[in-house]
């Protein structure tokens, strides 16, 4: 089926997409240290998947979040980051990933509460095999120092 290797693709890519991406114009409120974070994606459509959850740990250090170039968003082949915002509180950001004649809309929101995050990243495919959606929910917390 070609709509498989799109969506065996973004669930690989999803947990990226879901981490913040920090700009240096106002620091995001998220304190320095050690963070877990947690994403869960449901996938809603004909084909038989069941949801992912998956766990990473990430030491996010001051001069990172202060860094313009830093981010946890990093863009597959294929995929495309058509625009962001980033404040203090939070980021929105849109992306767009195509691959083997099929194409994904992201569409991604993430607040910032100093030693949490939490948001939502929704991914629209459209393949030769009809439309599936997928959700993805994150949350994060700060363990402690680095």
């Amino acid at each position: 089926m070609p709509c498989r290797p799109l969506i065996a693709s973004l669930l690989l890519v999803t947990p990226l997409l879901t981490a913040p991406l920090v700009a240096a114009a106002d620091a995001p409120n998220i304190v320095p240290g050690q963070w877990e974070f947690t994403s869960t994606t449901a996938v809603a459509g004909d084909l038989p998947i069941p949801d992912q959850t998956e766990t990473t740990q990430e030491c996010i250090a001051q001069g990172d979040i202060e860094d313009a170039s830093f981010s946890f968003i990093e863009e597959e082949e294929g995929c495309e980051l058509l625009d962001h915002e980033v404040t203090v509180d939070g980021m929105d950001y849109r992306m767009v990933c195509r691959a083997e004649g099929g194409e994904a809309s992201i569409i991604g929101r993430m607040d910032f509460l100093g030693e949490r995050v939490e948001g939502n990243v929704d991914i629209l495919v459209d393949s030769a095999a009809g439309e599936l959606k997928m959700t993805t929910a994150v949350e994060g917390r700060r363990l402690g120092d680095c």
